[in-house]
């Protein structure tokens, strides 16, 4: 099975996918951020460097989808290629952050891609206010993403909202994350399981 997890940044998704990994022995595929050469210098000129990292990651997470397709074991997933195109590259279109002409080129390619890539069997979308995405932003205090504007953390969180109310490749379970803990509560960690395994029941 291929479980994904979406979300804003900060909503606790490479967190969460590592805890899920462990506890049910899936195989774990995280976001290729820390080696990716245009993050720094995108947070520092957005207009100069959008098409460029979003290239990066759209070709990045093709590799991935094609190495979890091609695994006999259960995956989960922290980010998907949908994101790429439907979250980010579209927002930074419509924020005049990327011309016309580089986002087309970008959808153009995104559109190849997705005709060799199979949806995830459960699709995870957790769910979180800017209050909360601030705070774990902060939290993990990480140089590149000190320059995050809230209002681009808005304009992303208005784009999954869009997304998700009209996601239909296949099952979506939506986490609401703003009153949880997951790290420091286990009972918290205990509820996304048993939410997870309820999905899961009906794919065997």
């Amino acid at each position: 099975m291929h479980i994904a997890i979406v979300g804003n940044i900060g909503a606790g998704k490479t967190t969460l996918a590592t805890k899920l990994a462990q506890h049910f022995k899936w195989d774990l595929y995280l976001e290729a951020v820390d080696n990716n050469p245009y993050l720094k210098d995108f947070y520092e000129d957005m207009e100069r460097w959008a098409f460029h990292l979003q290239v990066f990651f759209l070709n990045s997470r093709f590799n991935q989808v094609q190495q979890i397709q091609a695994n006999s074991k259960s995956v989960i997933q922290d980010r998907t290629i949908y994101e790429d195109a439907h979250i980010f590259a579209k927002n930074l279109h419509q924020s005049g952050l990327m011309s016309t002409r580089d986002y087309e080129n970008y959808y153009a390619l995104f559109q190849s891609m997705i005709s060799m890539v199979k949806a995830p069997d459960l699709m995870i979308y957790l769910k979180a206010d800017l209050p909360k995405l601030i705070g774990q932003i902060e939290k993990r205090n990480r140089d590149y993403e000190s320059s995050i504007s809230i209002n681009y953390l808005r304009n992303l969180n208005e784009h999954y909202n869009t997304w998700m109310s009209n996601y239909d490749l296949g099952k979506l379970l939506v986490i609401d994350v703003n009153n949880m803990d997951f790290v420091a509560n286990p009972e918290d960690l205990g509820t996304i399981i048993e939410k997870i395994q309820g999905e899961l029941f009906g794919l065997f």
